[in-house]
């Protein structure tokens, strides 16, 4: 389901387009009046999902389907069963719940990469889309149910809950408290505000992808291994990457909710203006951000306990598991645990904006060299390279520059600016409406974006970053 391509709408067409018509006739035929509908309507809105699903792979629908309804029978024997029993099919239900993304996505780290098996199989296993994003917000469900005490729901909203299609696949990663009630009360209905609403999320989404993210990948090479300067702008042209490419994604998925009349969570908040490492993830990716406080530092003890260090290295670490198999990925989280404990070593003696927000975009990206190169030797030459004071000279800084081609270095400059006057406008809409993205719902900004969008969109298409996750 990627949003940035054409199938994907035309897929939707041909699903969503049936759905629709077909409601007012059943609306005649329906007998129950109200309920009927609201059935229909719930119903359908599963079916679009699961078909979108489906025109991924086969695979990718059969194993959405194995994760849901182990999930809703293990949550609806652990609600029967009392004493001992709850507990243990606790043990036995999370685990059959990550069986699948531990299959998928850790089996050849873990199996050959650590213990050195050698299956050749599992090298060739690709992760479904959509598997960590929906695993993780299921395995959530089962903890919000268990620790409030909630009733099981009926099987249909748990389905729309799991699978509701714009953020199934990349988020967000909604709780129980936010979406369940929204899916439980799903009607197809027309309503221009909220259709307004969502086109201008879509409008910016496409933006961030087509025209920012997808052009800045052009130039990304991540073979520049022995120039300083070269890291280090591959390291920006990533950081801005992953972000536009990220977001756009979220934004859309926001927008097509909205038209239908559900909201989900924003998931970015302007991260790159972020003024410390605590105030980056309030930012970056909201809903894991908060999914791995709720269910792992929390529960730690969070700060409140001798062992907080532990507890924020253990978050961080985790959240470089769960983006992906590989050294690089833990490496990654434990400087961001590292930065984290830092911040709240030394929060005391809090740093002007002026100073605070260059420290921390210099160590966010500094950190994504360690996300995007996953050669383990290489990037650690490359951390040596940039860490060493004499590796940055007239000399490296000429050789950087006679790698670009003078048309190339010109379009590059100016995508790398065209991000730059993004990120002024996610500035002063904070500053004049206490929002991130308020400017950019301008009718005039829209109007701007969608000519900027067609015009600049890059002919090397890119699927979302994140699918891989």
């Amino acid at each position: 389901m990627n949003f940035a391509e054409l199938h994907f709408w035309f897929y939707l067409a041909c699903i969503l387009g049936p759905v629709l018509a077909i409601r007012p006739m059943y609306r005649r035929l329906a007998l129950g009046g109200k309920s009927n509908m609201a059935r229909y309507d719930r119903t359908t809105v599963l079916i679009v999902g699961l078909f979108l699903l489906g025109c991924v792979s086969p695979t990718t629908l059969a194993i959405f389907l194995f994760v849901c309804v182990v999930t809703y029978l293990g949550l609806n024997l652990y609600l029967r069963s009392k004493g001992k029993h709850r507990t243990a099919f606790l043990f036995v239900l999370v685990p059959l719940q990550l069986l699948p993304l531990a299959y998928y996505k850790y089996g050849h780290f873990g199996l050959n990469g650590i213990l050195q098996l050698n299956l050749s199989g599992l090298s060739e296993l690709a992760v479904p889309v959509g598997l960590s994003f929906y695993t993780f917000q299921v395995v959530g469900f089962v903890i919000d149910t268990v620790i409030h005490q909630h009733p099981l729901p009926r099987f249909l909203d748990f389905m729309n809950f799991a699978g509701f299609f714009p953020q199934i696949v990349a988020g967000p990663i909604e709780r129980r408290e936010n979406l369940l009630p929204q899916m439980e009360n799903f009607r197809f209905q027309w309503d221009a505000q909220a259709i307004n609403e969502g086109a201008k999320w879509i409008v910016l989404g496409l933006f961030f992808k087509l025209c920012l993210a997808d052009n800045l990948a052009i130039h990304f090479d991540p073979s520049a291994d022995d120039n300083s300067f070269l890291i280090w702008l591959n390291n920006l042209i990533f950081g801005l990457r992953i972000y536009y490419d990220f977001a756009g994604y979220s934004f859309i998925a926001l927008g097509v909710a909205r038209c239908l009349g559900i909201r989900l969570t924003l998931n970015f908040a302007s991260p790159y203006l972020a003024c410390d490492a605590q105030d980056f993830w309030r930012r970056w990716h909201i809903t894991l951000s908060t999914w791995f406080r709720d269910y792992i530092y929390l529960p730690l003890g969070g700060s409140h306990t001798k062992m907080w260090v532990f507890s924020i290295l253990a978050v961080f670490v985790v959240s470089g598991i769960w983006h992906g198999a590989g050294w690089n990925f833990m490496l990654w989280g434990g400087l961001w645990g590292l930065m984290l404990i830092g911040f709240h070593f030394f929060k005391r003696f809090k740093l002007p904006r002026l100073l605070g927000w260059p420290a921390t975009m210099l160590g966010a990206f500094f950190a994504w060299l360690c996300f995007y190169e996953t050669r383990t030797g290489i990037l650690l030459d490359k951390l040596l390279i940039i860490l060493n004071p004499l590796s940055y000279n007239i000399e490296a800084l000429h050789q950087a520059l006679a790698t670009f081609e003078p048309g190339k270095g010109l379009v590059l400059a100016t995508f790398l600016l065209l991000s730059i006057a993004t990120l002024a406008t996610e500035y002063l809409s904070l500053r004049r409406h206490g929002e991130p993205y308020a400017l950019f719902q301008k009718p005039g900004v829209l109007f701007i974006l969608v000519i900027m969008t067609v015009l600049l969109n890059s002919s090397a298409k890119n699927d979302f970053i994140y699918f891989a996750f």
